[in-house]
């Protein structure tokens, strides 16, 4: 696969962006400066516990029942809380779903509008509060992104948002929220930072002006992960893979991902598998199916990760399974509980997914996903 360095691309500017090791409570610093008097904090039962970090004051609201894997009943619940509370600003305080959570509460609050009208490109009217985000995990990057997965019980399908009006308008990555993450969690949140990158260089829609993020991303995870793991009050490690998350959020905007993504999807919204799990278990498989479409690249990811370089689809399998393996991953559907008699459904489900399939640098067909999870059964 070549880059076409004439082809135009739209490059969203990231929101500001506060890095570093105990600088949480720069948000407070912010919010008062912004003449904000009603916070509205968006996190899990975990964060909520530790708003206090963020040295919010005023009058603060919590809406502490983020679900990992965020519903429609979710994000009503939500909202009849932002409504209730008048927030002018929203923190999304957490892991992924916290932040797709309170972007999606950033926008709709009182505007009229349901997630069934924006649900798409480019639907959302307004930002009707300033947004806030403070992940507290390394994987998603939706502290930069403009995207957010909201799940639907009903078609146990992921409703996808994008509009500008998500960007942050402060992101503040604290590489110490991350200290407490335990081993699996950091693992496998680890290795869907890693997923964003590299299927993002790996894509159909790959640009150099988001190659230079993708790879430095890649390379971030391959020298911290392991130690974040092995020590999770390695601070150096925490540090580097926050930086890694928000090189993966960086290229989602403007390319996003691909095949990897969307077989992984399945797992969570028919099981409830935790996303970055999903992530980490498909990873091998699609990282080896695109590899005779771009042999170079999936070279360069290797070298990237510190894997030895290899250009057979198996070798490549081989290289990428062991790495994620030795993490601590589980890498077997069987480990989730997850039945063969619905492997079927779960390819046709994903699929369906043609936002990120069509990015694939190889076309990949429904069989092709099947045989993707039987493999990994």
């Amino acid at each position: 696969m070549t880059t076409n360095l004439t082809r135009p691309i739209s490059v969203i500017h990231p929101p500001r962006i506060k890095f570093g090791s105990g600088i949480a409570p720069i948000t407070g610093r912010w919010v008062r400066e912004k003449g904000f008097t009603r916070a509205l904090v968006v996190a899990d039962a975990f964060n909520a516990r530790r708003v206090d970090q963020l040295g919010l004051d005023g009058t603060v609201t919590v809406f502490g029942n983020v679900k990992p894997e965020p519903d429609v009943p979710n994000l009503q619940a939500l909202l009849a809380c932002a409504e209730a509370a008048d927030a002018q600003v929203v923190v999304g305080f957490g892991g992924g779903s916290s932040m797709d959570l309170a972007k999606v509460a950033s926008v709709l609050a009182g505007s009229g509008q349901s997630i069934a009208d924006v649900a798409g490109v480019g639907k959302v009217t307004a930002k009707r509060a300033a947004l806030v985000q403070i992940p507290t995990t390394s994987g998603t990057g939706s502290e930069a992104g403009t995207r957010a997965l909201i799940t639907d019980p009903l078609t146990r399908n992921k409703l996808a948002v994008e509009s500008i009006h998500l960007l942050a308008d402060l992101a503040v990555v604290d590489p110490d929220l991350t200290l407490s993450v335990p081993p699996a969690v950091t693992a496998a949140t680890g290795v869907d930072a890693l997923a964003h990158c590299v299927e993002t260089f790996t894509n159909r829609r790959a640009h150099p002006t988001i190659d230079l993020y993708a790879l430095e991303g890649i390379r971030l995870v391959g020298c911290w992960l392991p130690r974040a793991i092995a020590d999770g009050a390695d601070r150096e490690a925490r540090a580097g893979l926050s930086l890694a998350a928000l090189y993966g959020g960086f290229c989602l905007g403007p390319v996003n991902t691909t095949a990897g993504h969307a077989i992984a999807y399945p797992l969570g919204t028919r099981h409830q598998v935790a996303h970055g799990a999903a992530v980490a278990l498909i990873f091998p498989h699609a990282l080896a199916f695109n590899t005779p479409a771009v042999p170079e690249r999936t070279a360069a990811v290797l070298t990237a990760l510190g894997l030895p370089t290899a250009s057979e689809p198996q070798m490549v399998f081989d290289a990428a399974h062991r790495w994620c393996a030795d993490l601590g991953c589980k890498m077997r559907l069987s480990d989730f509980g997850i039945p063969e008699d619905d492997l079927p459904q779960m390819a046709d489900e994903a699929h369906a997914i043609r936002r990120l399939l069509d990015n694939n640098p190889r076309e990949v067909g429904r069989n092709d996903i099947l045989a993707m999870y039987r493999a990994a059964l």
